[in-house]
C-alpha cells in the first residue's frame, strides 16, 4: 500500500466515524411532569375495599408521599401551595390462591390491589388524567398467619405506588 492509499483510508475511516457518531443523538434528559406542575399534594388515600386492614390507606399514603419526596422530580407540599394534586382511592383488594399442590393445599397466595387515581392541575382547575392501577404481591400461605399476608400486601403497595409515581412524572 502506498502512502497515498493509507492517507485516503485514514480520511475515509475518519469520515465514516463522524457520520456514524453525528447520527447517534441520544438524550439523557429524564422524564418530565406536565408543564406548569412543579409541586404536588397527596391527600390521605381512602380505602373503599372492605379488605379489613384498617391502616391500608394510611400506609399507602405514607409510601406514595415518600416515593415522591425521594424521587425529587416534583416537590411535595401542602394543598394551598401545590400546583397539582393526586387523589387516590383503593377500590378493591383481592386475596386469591396462586399455587395449589396435588393434595389441594394452597401453598402460595396472591394479593391484588386496585387503586383509582385522579391527577389534577390545581392552578388551572382541570383534570390531567384519571387512571386505574392494579398490581400484586405473593406470599407463602402456610405458617406465619397474617404477617405473611402483610408481606404480600406490602409488595403490592410498593409496586402500585411505583406505577403511580412513574405515571405522574413521565406518562401524561
Amino acid at each position: 500500500m502506498s502512502l497515498l492509499d493509507i492517507q485516503k483510508l485514514k480520511y475515509l475511516l475518519l469520515f465514516s466515524f463522524l457520520i456514524l457518531f453525528s447520527s447517534c443523538n441520544y438524550s439523557f434528559k429524564g422524564a418530565s411532569p406536565p408543564e406548569g406542575i412543579k409541586t404536588i399534594f397527596i391527600p390521605t388515600i381512602t380505602d373503599e375495599s372492605g379488605f379489613g386492614l384498617p391502616t391500608l390507606g394510611d400506609d399507602m399514603t405514607v409510601l406514595l408521599k415518600n416515593k415522591f419526596i425521594n424521587d425529587n422530580t416534583l416537590e411535595y407540599t401542602e394543598k394551598t401551595t401545590a400546583d397539582g394534586m393526586l387523589t387516590c382511592r383503593i377500590t378493591a383488594v383481592r386475596d386469591e390462591a396462586l399455587v395449589v399442590t396435588g393434595a389441594e393445599q394452597v401453598t402460595r397466595r396472591k394479593v391484588t390491589i386496585i387503586v383509582s387515581t385522579d391527577f389534577q392541575n390545581l392552578k388551572k382547575t382541570k383534570n390531567i388524567w384519571t387512571r386505574e392501577f392494579t398490581n400484586w404481591g405473593e406470599y407463602e400461605s402456610q405458617g406465619g398467619g397474617f404477617s405473611r399476608r402483610d408481606e404480600g400486601v406490602k409488595t403490592a403497595m410498593d409496586k402500585i405506588t411505583d406505577d403511580i409515581l412513574l405515571s405522574v412524572i413521565s406518562d401524561w
